[in-house]
């Protein structure tokens, strides 16, 4: 009786570990005013995803995720970068918004100018879209 309860234990802590391992990890960032998921190879065939609420179920039913996003009022960009342990690379300014290129602690990445990429982040006066690696689609 015990070495199948010892059996068992095992055999359950080998799924739970197995489980860990293969199922997608939560949402990169902290839900905004809505969530969006990019599904595909990239940009040229990206498929977009937004719900408002509900990301990381939803991202457990999505296939092939290539980046992810979210938009934020009230936005703080050095508090943001050191809580995903973010680093500037290039800044590029427009005339509605400016976009921060940078390296950070998440998933997805781009090749850009010959750098790695792998955090977008358009700051407009009201607002910010966050993304990894970068934007798809536009903002």
């Amino acid at each position: 009786m015990r070495l199948i309860k010892t059996l068992t234990l095992t055999a359950l802590a080998a799924v739970i570990i197995a489980a860990v391992s293969v199922f997608p990890h939560g949402p990169c960032f902290k839900n905004g005013l809505n969530y969006t998921f990019y599904c595909g190879n990239g940009s040229s065939n990206c498929q977009i995803v937004t719900v408002e609420s509900g990301a990381a179920a939803k991202k457990l039913g999505l296939k092939d995720v290539c980046g992810e996003s979210t938009v934020y009022q009230n936005f703080d960009l050095d508090g943001f970068l050191k809580q995903v342990g973010g680093e500037i690379v290039f800044v590029e300014e427009l005339s509605d918004s400016v976009n921060y290129y940078c390296t950070a602690n998440l998933p997805y990445s781009v090749n850009l100018y010959g750098k790695k990429i792998n955090l977008h982040v358009s700051v407009r006066s009201d607002s910010a879209r966050v993304a990894s690696p970068i934007i798809f689609g536009g903002y």
